[in-house]
């Protein structure tokens, strides 16, 4: 997978974020906001640009639930990705110098699903950011339910018109996301509710989510 590198080789918290090619034209876009709220403290993104949206970034599959792409189970080879190669590849070529990172995950629809699957997966980084996740996902809320989360700082938005739709998989995802809230009630978690259907500033909300984590992990939150 072909990898991004934004922002400052002196970091000490590095952003993951799993995007598709439109999503890379506003990538810098949303870094420099997300720098803009730190002026003062060295950030970087590394953003992974994935192939096959509905395969690379699914838990495991489901039937489709609008068009006809259903979904794959290529979330693990994703996160392996990023864990076994990414990150090296920060440490080995992005890094000014060796030092410890903290690394925040994050994404927008189903990239923020998989960055929530992410951090029940690994506890390798400290903060989740998932900006209008696919918590709609066939059997996520039962699982999230039967495993715990790891990172320490877990930020979720929505918008408020997303569960207005005539998709009945699709119009539960405002019950899901109080749920997935509720379900993280012993980490550090944040639910923003948003302005607008699911296709509103995706940009935005993604560098106020960013933003959120970055706060907490820096203000000594976490």
């Amino acid at each position: 997978m072909k990898s991004i590198f934004l922002g400052d080789k002196n970091a000490d918290i590095c952003l993951i974020q799993a995007a598709d090619r439109q999503d890379q034209t506003y990538l810098e876009e949303e870094f420099a906001m997300i720098k803009n709220a730190f002026p003062k403290i060295p950030l970087m993104m590394a953003a992974v640009l994935v192939d096959d949206w509905n395969q690379d970034l699914s838990p495991w599959p489901a039937p489709a639930v609008f068009g006809k792409d259903g979904f794959g189970d290529g979330a693990k080879n994703t996160l392996n990705t990023i864990i076994a190669e990414l990150i090296p590849k920060i440490h080995a070529e992005w890094l000014a110098e060796e030092k410890e990172l903290r690394y925040i995950i994050g994404g927008y629809s189903l990239a923020g699903l998989f960055a929530l699957w992410s951090v029940y997966q690994t506890d390798c980084f400290s903060g989740c950011a998932a900006m209008s996740p696919s918590v709609w996902f066939p059997d996520w809320i039962r699982y999230a339910g039967e495993h715990p989360a790891l990172a320490d700082v877990i930020y979720l938005s929505l918008g408020k018109k997303e569960e207005k739709t005539r998709n009945p998989v699709m119009a539960r995802v405002g019950d899901c996301i109080v749920k997935q809230h509720e379900l993280l009630a012993e980490r550090q978690v944040f639910l923003e509710w948003n302005e607008g259907n699911h296709f509103t500033d995706p940009e935005g909300r993604c560098t106020k989510g960013f933003v959120w984590c970055v706060r907490q992990l820096m203000e000594g939150g976490a």
